[in-house]
């Protein structure tokens, strides 16, 4: 491949015809390989956690993501990071969990209003999670409790 045309036409030769109003079907294609060759998601998963270390108490982090990996990712961080979700086994000792260093603003994610999408369309798939830190110390996520996707051949 030389050019992005030319991979454009080729993926769109490999899947079926976009119906009127979707988008062109290389799309997704394109965003993945955006995706991995600017290791989003490492990056989103790196960014919380330097928010963590950088935010005095009661300093707000507010994250809009666009697609639903990343949403999932901020909103497992938040979780992990707020003190939430409970034992997974209610008959298992209780695990002492470290203080939250964050306290969730908003539990559901925030998206766009009618007048955001009539002046903006492309704002559809925006969502915004909103958090304040506390003064527990900042600590340590794994990223695979984020959810974060691996490629074959990471991790």
């Amino acid at each position: 491949m030389t050019t992005t045309g030319k991979l454009a036409r080729l993926v769109e030769g490999c899947l079926p015809r976009a119906k009127p109003g979707q988008s062109h079907p290389a799309t997704r294609s394109f965003q993945a390989l955006r995706i991995a060759v600017n290791n989003e998601y490492g990056e989103l998963a790196e960014g919380l956690m330097a928010a963590e270390r950088a935010l005095r108490a009661g300093g707000l982090l507010a994250v809009v993501t666009f697609h639903s990996v990343e949403d999932r990712m901020v909103k497992r961080f938040l979780q992990a990071r707020s003190g939430g979700g409970g034992n997974a086994n209610r008959y298992a000792p209780v695990v002492e969990r470290e203080a939250p260093a964050f306290e969730v603003i908003n539990r559901k994610a925030i998206g766009p209003d009618d007048q955001e999408l009539a002046e903006n369309p492309r704002a559809r798939s925006a969502k915004l999670r909103i958090a304040r830190r506390t003064g527990a110390p900042a600590g340590v996520v794994d990223r695979s409790d984020l959810g974060m996707p691996m490629l074959k051949g990471e991790g």
